[in-house]
This record gives structure tokens, C-alpha cells and sequence, in this order.
């Protein structure tokens, strides 16, 4: 009986992690949602989402991702399952603030690529009545807090973790393994250049990673 209860529980916790904040037009705050996570938790799917539904409800959305974002398309923000919307590539955060014509919705992923600025844009565009909703990597390959999203989080209104699953224990993991030797604080990859990994089985493969190098 317990276990069914404690099951109850979870699936609920699983159903409303996902439910965005109520949005009312007429009465419109602005305010920030970050979605944060390791490689493969689904932060983009989980953006993609947010931004269709607004754009279903009639609500103007314009998004953006870093320029160096080139993987799946030059354009689009694009998912690991493929799912993708329109987006607009920006070199500098401070280009959103002159691009984002008058929407009421904006989005933004892989937020850790951009500059330390983001932080102030994304203050500013929630001061104006903006929903501001960003998606990025909340670690870095060496498990620390990647570029401006350890602040983006302090200041949102809404931060959801979401989670993969470790590729060698099948545990929920929170961390990004990087499987080749490059150490620059940026490089883009997929499965042949990432895992991700429970924070126990991370450390293993870190150590197993210093022990190679030496």
C-alpha cells in the first residue's frame, strides 16, 4: 500500500513539473522560467513546448539561440528527438533586447553559450511584461555551474530540473560525461562526444579520465 502511494505521488510530481505558470493577458507580469538539466534531459523538447503552446494561444513568441549552435540546423532550435522551431542565431545576449519586436513571449536556448550579459537582458525583458523562458546546461563536462545560468536560476521566478538517464547505470543523471580528451570549456557534441551520467558513475569516469591523462 505504501509503495502504491509513494507511486501516486511520484506520478503527480511527474505531471506537474511540466505545467508552465498560469498566464493571464490582461493581467500580464512579466517574469523568468528556466529549464535546466544535463545533455540529453530533454531542455530543449521541454522549451519547444512551452514556445508551441504560446504560439497555439495566439501569443506573439520570438526565439533565440547562440550562433555557434550550428549541430542540427543553422537556424532552428532543433531537439535531440528532432521536434524544432524557427529561431534566430545572435552572436551577442544584448541582441535579443533589439530583436525581439514586441514579443510578449521569448525564448532562449543553450543559454551557458552566451556572454554574462544574458542575466541583465533576460531582468529586463521581464521588467517590460515579458515571459522570458530559458533552456541550458546547468554544468558544465567537470560538474561545475556553466556561464550565466547558475544566476539565471537565483533571480527566476520558475527553475525545473529535468533529468536523463545515466548511460551506464540506468539512475537518474544530472551531469554531462564528455568521452573525448579536449578540455576546452566549449565544444558542441552528441552521443559520440557525451553521456550522461548519475553523479556517481561522473565521478568514476572522471577519475578513470585523470588516470588516461597521466
Amino acid at each position: 500500500m505504501a509503495n502504491l502511494v509513494y507511486s501516486q505521488i511520484l506520478f503527480k510530481m511527474s505531471e506537474e513539473i511540466f505545467i508552465e505558470p498560469r498566464y493571464a493577458i490582461q493581467h500580464r507580469k512579466g517574469w523568468i522560467e528556466v529549464v535546466c538539466g544535463s545533455m540529453f534531459s530533454g531542455k530543449t523538447e521541454e522549451l519547444i513546448r512551452r514556445l508551441n503552446r504560446a504560439k497555439i494561444a495566439g501569443q506573439s513568441v520570438e526565439i533565440f539561440k547562440p550562433s555557434i549552435d550550428t549541430r542540427y540546423d543553422e537556424t532552428s532550435v532543433v531537439s535531440h528527438n528532432d521536434n524544432a522551431i524557427s529561431s534566430t542565431p545572435i552572436h551577442s545576449s544584448l541582441n535579443i533586447l533589439l530583436m525581439r519586436n514586441q514579443a510578449t513571449v521569448v525564448g532562449i536556448d543553450e543559454a551557458q553559450f552566451f556572454d554574462n550579459e544574458l542575466l541583465y537582458v533576460c531582468q529586463t525583458l521581464a521588467e517590460q511584461g515579458v515571459r522570458v523562458i530559458v533552456a541550458g546546461l546547468d554544468m558544465d563536462y567537470l560538474g561545475n555551474p556553466f556561464g550565466p545560468m547558475p544566476n539565471l536560476m537565483a533571480v527566476a521566478e520558475y527553475v525545473t530540473k529535468v533529468h536523463a538517464i545515466c548511460m551506464v547505470c540506468g539512475d537518474l543523471a544530472t551531469h554531462s560525461f564528455r568521452k573525448h580528451k579536449d578540455q576546452s570549456l566549449i565544444m558542441l557534441g552528441e552521443k559520440d562526444t557525451y553521456e550522461a551520467r548519475c553523479r556517481h558513475c561522473f565521478q568514476i569516469g572522471m577519475k578513470e579520465t585523470e588516470l588516461k591523462n597521466h
